[in-house]
């Protein structure tokens, strides 16, 4: 496994430490590390046109009341200093810093009312649709590794499950996905832009000189399968032909490589900037393009992280940066979606791992409020151009309509074409688990 470091950027206001890294494929010993992270299945889909899912995760909890429910008849130290404008829905509202958003929300829709959220900065609740505490042994797998398990590769040469967030340090709130009693052939393949694409490629390697490679390590490989009693070994040939595939195959690479897209349609998701603020996290517009172009290329589930809304102070100011940039990129994505033809076919949900106090402090910030947040869906063939939920007159409660986090999930499995109410994974234990708790449903506002 090759990590490459960047500088440390900061942390969250919990102290946790930051430092980027990108894990890629890399040959060590004669054999390759990549099948770590990738799996084949036995059976390929052949259609052209697969269902797929976007995630974008805005890590340190983004301020609701700002951004998607603003309180304009609430005291001046709870609704803040942005107006509201029109969108193209009549009836609802957003904030001025996101026209772009306004301009498409016939085909997005709002939950204003996510009200099961965990207390701490942490991807997991996002990823997974599972709160934290009371895990099975091994812990719950992400949505990107269920899917990897349940349907397997689109194409032998694309992993099932990309991340493209930058994972920090030990930074949980940037996680990609964790693969949890799944394992480590269902991790997400992590491929951050930003230098090191090329070490995926051969390097001069021939082929020939490769398949020597490999057969040395089938050789080490047969002899730790013949004193292996639990079977283990026997799994990872698999592996090892997914991380052939996609060495051999220039398909990732491709995805990958923006510079192969047409200059009109860069211009129109622009290009972010890694951080230019100490306690900023990346914001990367062009992330949102890279991972439209994973999903069309075979990709099922692709992860995502954008700047970090963790604002206990100047949260006006930071806003007023960050909203700007997601306005583009996340318009640019649903747009090039629909533009595409692939509206249908793909799910776009934003959201974080929870919402911001009404009560702005003395620092000209809001602190964390996991009562109620917020989220935006766009694709998947869903009922757009509506708001579900709603909240009290400060953004406080939700006062319409709770929603859990394991309805969206339900939403995203059953346009992903799986049954949450029958579909069960093996834990460590040898115990079925549902993908859901709770007998969460799809919800009916979208898919009724």
């Amino acid at each position: 496994m090759l990590s490459l470091h960047t500088q440390p950027r900061g942390g969250f206001c919990d102290g946790i430490s930051r430092r980027n890294y990108l894990k890629i494929g890399g040959l060590a010993m004669g054999g390759l590390s990549l099948p770590d992270l990738l799996r084949a299945e036995s059976q390929q889909s052949s259609s052209k046109k697969h269902k797929a899912v976007i995630m974008v995760f805005l890590p340190g909890g983004p301020s609701h009341q700002d951004i998607f429910d603003l309180k304009m008849d609430a005291p001046s130290e709870i609704r803040g200093e942005f107006k509201p404008i029109s969108t193209s829905v009549p009836g609802i509202q957003i904030c001025e810093h996101l026209p772009l958003l306004a301009g498409m929300m016939d085909k997005c829709t709002l939950i204003r009312s996510m009200s099961d959220c965990d207390t701490s900065h942490d991807a997991f609740q996002c990823l997974t649709g599972h709160p934290s505490k009371r895990q099975p042994p091994g812990g719950w797998p992400s949505m990107g590794s269920v899917i990897s398990r349940l349907q397997g590769a689109v194409d032998p040469a694309m992993p099932s499950f990309v991340g493209l967030a930058p994972k920090m340090g030990h930074m949980p709130w940037a996680r990609t996905g964790e693969p949890g009693f799944l394992g480590i052939a269902h991790a997400p393949f992590q491929a951050n832009r930003g230098g090191g694409t090329q070490d995926m490629s051969l390097n001069g390697v021939t082929l020939e000189r490769l398949a020597n490679r490999r057969a040395l390590l089938d050789g080490f490989d047969q002899f730790r399968r013949d004193v292996d009693a639990s079977g283990l070994m026997g799994g990872m040939d698999v592996f090892h032909q997914q991380a052939m595939d996609v060495l051999t195959s220039s398909k990732l690479l491709n995805a990958l490589d923006l510079s192969k897209e047409n200059p009109k349609l860069l211009e129109r998701y622009g290009k972010g900037v890694n951080a230019n603020r100490d306690d900023g996290g990346p914001r990367l517009t062009e992330h949102f393009l890279t991972a439209r172009r994973l999903v069309e290329a075979g990709a099922r589930v692709v992860t995502l992280a954008f700047s970090r809304w963790d604002y206990h102070s100047n949260n006006f100011g930071q806003l007023r940066e960050d909203l700007p940039l997601l306005d583009r990129g996340l318009s640019a994505l649903i747009t090039d979606l629909h533009e595409r033809g692939l509206d249908q076919d793909v799910s776009v949900v934003v959201w974080g791992e929870f919402g911001r106090t009404p009560i702005i402090n003395a620092k000209g910030g809001r602190d964390h409020w996991p009562r109620v947040s917020c989220a935006l869906l766009a694709g998947g063939g869903m009922n757009h151009g509506q708001v579900i939920g709603a909240t009290d007159k400060i953004g406080g409660e939700a006062t319409e309509r709770p929603v859990a986090f394991g309805e969206v999930f339900a939403t995203l499995y059953q346009r992903l074409g799986i049954d949450v109410s029958k579909a069960t994974l093996t834990d460590l234990t040898g115990r079925p688990q549902y993908l859901i708790e709770g007998n969460h449903a799809p919800m009916r506002e979208l898919i009724g």
